[in-house]
């Protein structure tokens, strides 16, 4: 059997997104569904920017379980934005494009 590679390759969780998820080690495809679903299941979406969670739109509400997850962000991407939610509080909003950064900024290198 082949060795997973690439998004399925399983990858060592820090300790916030480790709790949240009871899990220690999982594939970069695997963390993005569950925190999906976490985030479905409690409705935390808005369609404005710190607005209030409304079940829909591109922007994710931080609760108290996301809200240390989000704050261990702060990254640059490869066309030199800075995604820096270290100063976030929890109600405050992250845009649905920034869970890329959220994700690989909660796994160990």
């Amino acid at each position: 059997m082949s060795e997973a590679k690439g998004l399925k390759k399983p990858v060592k969780l820090k300790s916030e997104l480790a709790a949240m998820l009871n899990e220690t080690e999982l594939p970069r495809t695997e963390i993005t569904k569950k925190l999906w679903e976490y985030i479905k299941g409690k409705g935390l979406q808005t369609k404005s920017e710190n607005g209030k969670a409304e079940n829909a739109g591109k922007f994710i509400v931080a609760d108290a379980t996301l809200l240390p997850i989000f704050k261990n962000t702060f990254s640059t991407s490869k066309s030199g934005k800075v995604t820096d939610l270290r100063n976030m509080n929890e109600g405050e909003t992250i845009d649905m494009m920034q869970m890329a950064a959220v994700v690989g900024a909660n796994i160990e290198k």
